[in-house]
């Protein structure tokens, strides 16, 4: 007995040094980028891993006017807000067609959207520009609010099926008897049940847009139309001549706080959602 109870206890402990070793080397570079962003360009080649002599806010004053970030900034929330209303309302139909809908050819579309998240994004870019321009959608949100859409229903759709699998198709009936349609059943019933999952498809999506370089790039080619992450790239040349790089660790800081603070605040969704599909699927 004493010796199983060692064997926990040794297993418990080694456990904790790796989560702890863990959590440093994930905490420690965000920390360093949230004090290098609070330090002079001297301050930060001279005191590269101290604490700043003098906390220089102006930093972000700096990368969010005479940089432009304040302009990505918000050309980002509203791509983002707009592909993830797109991106939850399509992704959450079609979920519901799929997992409680019978028709011909269902199995085959569910694998169809399932492969869809196998598929990776540089394959199809070449193809994706040559057909936004010929559409007229090359260089505006529209197209690449389409591209986001597209590329992020596969995933929202296999993490929603499984939600919506699990619901008791009694409650769909009985709204049906009730005298609701099918929208109805869908929009009242259905939907607010699977809260948890749209949540945690909402986020990760969130994270993906935010986030996204690749697509943004190629789509997007004036200045006053780019995003956060085209905007911290082009930052980045600038100061290879300008040396500011108080303002582009700025620049990073406010990147990276809303993808945070999410995160912060609906982690326990995150983990219940997820959680809840899993048990679900």
């Amino acid at each position: 007995m004493r010796v199983n109870l060692s064997k926990r206890t040794a297993a418990t402990a080694i456990t904790q040094v790796i989560l702890l070793t863990y959590s440093a080397v994930v905490v420690y570079p965000m920390l360093w980028l949230m004090l290098a962003s609070l330090k002079s360009s001297r301050d930060l080649f001279e005191n590269p891993w101290g604490i700043p002599a003098q906390l220089q806010f102006v930093n972000f004053v700096n990368a969010w006017t005479k940089a432009g970030i304040g302009r990505y900034f918000i050309n980002s929330v509203f791509v983002t807000a707009v592909s993830m209303f797109f991106i939850l309302l399509i992704g959450s139909m079609a979920a519901y067609a799929l997992a409680k809908l019978v028709f011909p050819g269902r199995a085959v579309i569910h694998a169809g959207f399932t492969s869809g998240m196998m598929f990776p994004v540089f394959l199809g870019i070449v193809p994706l520009f040559l057909l936004l321009r010929r559409l007229g959608m090359w260089d505006n949100y529209v197209g690449l609010i389409a591209a986001y859409v597209a590329y992020s229903l596969s995933f929202t759709i296999f993490v929603l099926t499984g939600f919506f699998r699990q619901l008791p198709s009694e409650l769909a009936e009985a709204g049906l008897m009730d005298g609701c349609s099918e929208y109805a059943v869908f929009l009242k019933i259905m939907l607010p049940l699977a809260k948890p999952g749209l949540i945690a498809a909402g986020i990760f999506n969130f994270f993906g847009i935010w986030n996204e370089y690749p697509l943004a790039l190629v789509i997007i080619a004036s200045e006053n139309l780019r995003t956060l992450p085209l905007g911290i790239a082009n930052l980045l040349m600038v100061q290879h001549y300008e040396t500011d790089w108080g303002a582009l660790f700025a620049g990073l800081v406010l990147v990276m706080l809303p993808s945070l603070i999410v995160y912060l605040i609906f982690q326990r969704q995150i983990t219940e959602g997820l959680t809840a599909g899993a048990l679900k699927g």
